[in-house]
């Protein structure tokens, strides 16, 4: 079975813990060699972000504990990438046809 090399997902959290702190636990795990948190939104209670991992072989499993342990829930996996070496989404012409409509 291929390992995942990217995971991107849309994250419901508390304020706290802050997003740094919530990265840094995150790149701790065995596999994940990076990590990109990004805040989307925010309100008086809750932070959404878009979670970013990378690595030699991510496991979703502990990435979904962390998420749930800090009082977060996973809203959706909006990309996963798998296999050897991470293959980059490429434009084709229905993307540039759905920009102009």
């Amino acid at each position: 079975m291929s390992n995942i090399r990217r995971l991107v997902l849309d994250v419901l959290k508390p304020q706290l813990p802050s997003i740094i702190n919530f990265a840094k636990q995150l790149a701790d795990l065995e596999g994940v060699d990076g990590v990109d948190v990004s805040l989307i939104e925010m309100d008086s209670k809750s932070e959404s972000v878009k979670i970013t991992c990378e690595g030699r072989d991510i496991n979703y499993s502990e990435v979904e504990e962390i998420i749930i342990n800090n009082g977060g829930t996973v809203h959706s996996v909006d990309k996963v990438a798998t296999g050897s070496s991470i293959v980059e989404e490429v434009p084709t012409q229905q993307d540039t046809e759905s920009t102009l409509a």
